[in-house]
């Protein structure tokens, strides 16, 4: 993994992360992958930029999250690009849905626990503040109830 400096090509966000830094710096993460070890050298490789520092992101899937995320250092802010998403906060214990389609946004507040589930082939768009950023495993208690209520 690594911060790329001066890189005028185009990136593929579903792949490769623009970190948004200090000084309204923008620099794509090379090698970039959800394991520890590659987190954790983002994380140092970025620490300078602090509670204002931002992963850009595209994720595609289709189904349910399979984790919750809370990120302290500040707010999230979530596009739906492509299809039906729902992204569900823990409010004090007490589920909120947010219904989103293309071209709709919602931010989760800095330090507010919080899953997407996408309904079919959906894609979003995350500007993430990443210091701190915590997950926890998500259970089939805290889903969604289906059309039936179940």
């Amino acid at each position: 993994m690594r911060i790329v400096s001066n890189a005028f090509k185009s990136v593929d966000l579903r792949t490769t992360p623009v970190h948004l830094g200090l000084g309204s710096t923008a620099r794509p993460v090379e090698g970039f992958a959800w394991d520890p070890e590659v987190l954790q050298a983002y994380g140092a490789a970025t620490a300078s930029d602090g509670a204002e520092g931002r992963m850009v992101m595209i994720f595609d899937g289709d189904g349910d999250g399979d984790h919750w995320e809370s990120h302290p250092a500040g707010d999230e802010l979530v596009v739906c690009l492509t299809g039906s998403v729902t992204v569900t906060r823990d409010a004090d214990g007490v589920p909120e849905r947010i219904l989103l389609g293309p071209g709709e946004a919602t931010v989760n507040p800095a330090g507010v626990w919080h899953t997407v589930d996408m309904t079919g082939p959906s894609s979003i768009l995350a500007i993430t503040a990443g210091a701190g950023t915590d997950h926890r495993p998500r259970t089939d208690a805290d889903r969604a109830p289906d059309a039936d209520g179940r």
